[in-house]
C-alpha cells in the first residue's frame, strides 16, 4: 500500500509544470540579511614574490616596499581558531561595519615571520634603505574594522591590538645579512589598566563610530596629498574618552661590523592614549 502511495505521489509530481527562474527585485534583494557571516583560517600559509608598492608624490619622489614574504605556524588542531568576518550593523546613522577578529591564540601557537625591502626615489636617484624582518609576531584576539568615512572620501578603518613581537629588526644590509641592524627583542602591545599594567585585552587604537581613523587623499593648493588621521573620540557612540594602551620593549640593541654591540636597554610605555592623529605626506 505504502509503494502505491509513492507511485501515485511521483506521478502528480511529475505532471505540474517546472517553475522558471525569476530575479529578485530590490525589496526582496534588501530583505536578505547574513546570519554568522565567515569563519576561515590560515593554516599552512606562506606567500612571497617580487611585488613592489610605491607611493609617488606629484612632485616625483617615491617611497616603495617590495618583496614580501609572510608565514605561519599553526594550531596542533586546524579550524578550532579561526578569523571570523561578518558585516554588521553601523552605530546609529552610521554605514554598515565589515569585521574581521582575529584568533584568540590562547597558547600563542599562530606565529608570523615576515619580512619586506624598502628603499627611497628622489631627482632620479632610487636607493635601496635595506629590509624590515619580523620574527615570532603573536596576535592574541583582537581586529580590524572597515566602513565608509562618516565625512569626505577614503576608508574608514578601526584596529584593536594585542600583540607580542618576538624581534624586529632594521637591517641595511638586507634580510639576510643581520651583521649590521637596530634590533628591539620582546616587543609588547596591549591594553592597560588604569595603572599601566598590561591586562591582557586589545588595545583600542580607533574604531569606526566612537574614534574613526581614515585613509584617502586630500587636494590643497598644490596637489592631492595622502592622509591617514584619527579622529577625536566621539562621546555620541561611547564615553568620549580615548582607550589607554602600552608599548614595552625588552632589549633595544646595534650591532655593526667589528663592532662590540650597543645595548640601550629596556623601553616602557605604560600608558598612552591617542587623542588625535593627522598625517599629510609632503610632496
Amino acid at each position: 500500500m505504502g509503494a502505491a502511495r509513492a507511485l501515485l505521489l511521483s506521478s502528480l509530481l511529475a505532471a505540474l509544470p517546472a517553475l522558471a527562474m525569476e530575479p529578485l527585485n530590490d525589496a526582496a534583494l534588501s530583505s536578505v540579511r547574513g546570519r554568522d557571516g565567515v569563519s576561515f583560517d590560515l593554516s599552512g600559509f606562506a606567500m612571497s614574490g617580487d611585488a613592489r608598492v610605491t607611493y609617488t608624490t606629484p612632485t616625483g619622489t617615491s617611497l616603495y616596499a617590495e618583496k614580501f614574504s609572510a608565514s605561519r605556524s599553526d594550531n596542533p588542531l586546524p579550524f578550532s581558531d579561526p578569523y571570523k568576518l561578518d558585516i554588521v550593523s553601523g552605530a546609529p546613522g552610521l554605514a554598515d561595519v565589515i569585521n574581521i577578529a582575529f584568533p584568540l591564540n590562547t597558547s600563542a601557537d599562530q606565529r608570523w615571520q615576515m619580512a619586506y625591502d624598502w628603499g627611497v626615489g628622489a631627482d632620479g636617484v632610487t636607493r635601496e634603505q635595506g629590509s624590515v624582518v619580523v620574527k615570532d609576531m603573536v596576535f592574541y584576539g583582537g581586529g580590524l574594522q572597515f566602513s565608509t568615512p562618516q565625512v569626505n572620501d577614503g576608508i574608514a578603518f578601526g584596529a584593536a591590538l594585542r600583540m607580542d613581537i618576538g624581534q624586529l629588526s632594521f637591517q641595511p644590509r638586507g634580510r639576510t645579512d643581520a651583521t649590521e641592524a637596530m634590533v628591539l627583542s620582546g616587543v609588547r602591545i596591549g591594553g592597560v589598566d588604569g595603572n599601566g599594567v598590561f591586562n591582557n585585552t586589545p588595545w583600542m587604537l580607533a574604531n569606526v563610530a566612537s574614534q574613526p581613523a581614515v585613509i584617502n587623499a586630500l587636494t590643497d593648493e598644490t596637489g592631492p596629498r595622502l592622509h591617514i588621521g584619527i579622529d577625536w573620540p566621539d562621546p555620541r557612540y561611547g564615553s568620549g574618552v580615548a582607550p589607554a594602551g602600552g608599548i614595552a620593549v625588552d632589549n633595544i640593541s646595534f650591532v655593526s661590523p667589528g663592532q662590540p654591540a650597543v645595548d640601550l636597554g629596556s623601553s616602557r610605555i605604560g600608558s598612552i592614549q591617542i587623542q588625535y592623529l593627522d598625517i599629510k605626506f609632503k610632496h
